[in-house]
């Protein structure tokens, strides 16, 4: 009986790491990504943000993920948008909060055209 709780719960935790996310690598560009209603944005090396356009719920965060190479956030000049993350920034995290609805572009200062949109509902 112990053997078969143990392989269920092997299995289980397995499938759970399948579903979809907006991790590190991966996962829906459009839609809300994490079931705390949270997204995450990769600041690739490739000089992109990844994915380009996310999309979370009112209220929701969303966190940039910098790996080795340097990137910053700044915000368009948008009712609601969120404080800028300003310092270059390398192999960190920065989360920021949307309360309102709307739609917030952002962009690397560091590396021009490097570009994204967080849409908020």
């Amino acid at each position: 009986m112990i053997g078969r709780f143990t392989a269920a719960i092997v299995v289980a935790t397995a499938l759970a790491g399948c579903g979809g996310s907006s991790g590190y690598g991966g996962g829906n560009p459009t839609g809300p990504s994490q079931p705390s209603g949270g997204a995450t944005v990769d600041a690739s090396a490739q000089l992109t943000f990844s994915p380009a356009s996310i999309t979370v719920a009112a209220g929701r965060s969303v966190t940039f993920r910098f790996g080795s190479v340097a990137h910053n956030v700044f915000f368009g000049a948008v009712p609601g948008a969120p404080a800028d993350i300003p310092a270059a920034t390398a192999n960190a995290s920065v989360t920021r909060a949307f309360a309102t609805a709307g739609t917030f572009p952002y962009s690397c200062h560091l590396h021009p055209g490097m570009t994204g949109t967080v849409v908020v509902q």
